[in-house]
């Protein structure tokens, strides 16, 4: 499993308010050809290098800190709240006279409308500012990261760089504009294909990329370059080993917002946690694919990431032991899913089955169902019962669209399997309290919910079997 809980990470760079305001439209203006936008919820979320800095922290990293100048306005308390309430230690450079910059972005239908940037370029002695509080807090990290967003923030970048090379800090770099030579003595710059290419000139195959990096990274006095190419994936080219050509995994690209910084920060935390750099590398790329998927400024959770590079929580998966149902569940729950179990010997799978299961799914986003061992299934109903042996029960329950995961007990009942792995919600179907089902009091202890449904009238596995009797 991934574990980035030794990453220190320090992001200092140009941050911004990203702001939705989102509504349906049903007419158009009559003032000009335009939509109305019925505006009925805004959010705001931290952009630009702020962002770098809450998909480090949703990775897990130790510690997170930001350095950014930001204005006294009430688009900068929305910033500063927004980070220190995921756990970003802020180290601001605050100042009256500059408004934080703030994009509005108008949406309506998931489709975004027209954007709104405001910003004014900060003086430099505000950027001088920025590099002084790098050089009071970038001890306490192992890894400065530097994205620039051109906004004047990183006016003496030169310096910070300088500053961390003396400290014998790693240094990666998100650049902007056709100057690099700014960032020269980095560990690493990320450019973007475009970005690259107005340095280099047009470097369209693998090899052209290759050379011209190579010859970049000589003139920078860097240890490596990553050039992200889209839906071509990244290249990464270092010093001392052969180029690194890793495709895309972005299956449906929704919305390309932030990728960039999803990358940077999943890069600098894996790094900072140990990995090599062709293994952080390869962590980005799938973050930065994953981001995509998702509209607006996203961040990806350490959970995410697991998933995609190892995914193991599939629909109609039969778990092998308890801990491997609970390992499941632990990671869909800290994607934000919700998770539903229920439990029965569906001995004869019928009708009232599936109908009571497409419901108790409908609940959640993922469903348990516990299934009751031979010997309890004779326990519980008679020594001519199960009609149908455990193994074929489980594999029928995992071929239902319905049904995530399939799991067996063999105690009397599911109470010790249900308190471990600690469902959202736990459902029942029959004529039952919420009190008298096993597990109730381990799921409401955590804060989850108990269910009774109705099983379906006429469908019963009893019925089956006394007709077919007859």
């Amino acid at each position: 499993m991934l574990n980035f809980n030794r990453a220190r990470v320090l992001v200092v760079g140009d941050v911004m308010l990203d702001q939705y305001w989102s509504g349906d439209t049903g007419r158009i203006s009559p003032e000009a050809p335009v939509p109305v936008v019925r505006v009925q919820q805004t959010q705001g979320r931290a952009g630009g290098a702020a962002n770098v800095a809450m998909n480090a922290i949703a990775l897990g990293a130790q510690r997170v800190g930001m350095i950014g100048l930001i204005g006294q306005d009430e688009a900068g308390d929305t910033l500063d709240q927004l980070l220190t309430s995921a756990g970003v230690m802020t180290h601001w450079v605050r100042d009256a006279q500059v408004p934080t910059v703030r994009k509005l972005r108008i949406v309506s239908r998931q489709q975004q409308l027209i954007r709104l940037d405001f910003e004014e370029a900060p003086n430099a002695h505000l950027a001088e500012r920025v590099v002084m509080r790098v050089a009071e807090h970038l001890a306490d990290y192992d890894v400065l990261v530097i994205s620039d967003y051109a906004k004047g923030s990183l006016l003496h970048v030169a310096d910070i760089i300088a500053l961390a090379r003396k400290m014998n800090k790693v240094v990666f770099v998100d650049p902007k504009g056709q100057d690099f030579s700014r960032y020269a003595g980095a560990t690493l710059i990320k450019p973007n294909l475009s970005e690259f290419n107005a340095i280099v000139g047009k470097a369209r195959t693998d090899d052209a990329i290759a050379q011209s990096g190579a010859r970049l990274m000589a003139e920078l006095g860097l240890s490596a370059l990553l050039v992200t190419r889209s839906e071509a994936g990244m290249t990464l080219l270092q010093t001392d080993a052969a180029p690194l050509h890793i495709p895309t995994k972005a299956q449906e690209v929704f919305d390309v917002t932030g990728a960039g910084d999803t990358a940077m920060a999943t890069l600098a935390v894996a790094y900072a946690s140990g990995l090599s750099l062709p293994s952080a590398v390869r962590l980005a790329n799938e973050a930065s694919g994953i981001v995509v998927r998702k509209l607006g400024t996203s961040t990806v959770a350490l959970a995410e990431l697991e998933e995609a590079m190892h995914p193991v929580v599939v629909g109609g998966s039969v778990a092998n032991s308890w801990d491997t149902l609970t390992s499941w569940v632990r990671k869909a729950q800290q994607s934000g899913e919700r998770v539903v179990m229920t439990n029965g010997c569906f001995d004869i799978l019928h009708p009232g089955h599936v109908r009571y299961l497409r419901e108790a799914k409908a609940l959640g986003d993922r469903l348990i169902v516990a299934v009751n061992s031979d010997a309890s299934v004779k326990a519980l109903k008679g020594e001519t019962r199960p009609i149908n042996t455990l193994s074929l029960r489980m594999e029928m329950l995992a071929a239902l669209e319905s049904v995530d995961w399939v799991v067996d007990f063999s105690e009397e009942t599911p109470e010790a399997l249900i308190c471990q792995v600690k469902p959202d919600i736990l459902v029942k179907g029959g004529d039952y309290l919420p009190e008298q089902i096993a597990g109730a009091d381990c799921v409401w202890a955590h804060g989850g919910e108990v269910r009774v449904l109705n099983f379906w009238e006429g469908h019963s596995t009893t019925s089956i079997i006394e007709r077919l009797q007859t």
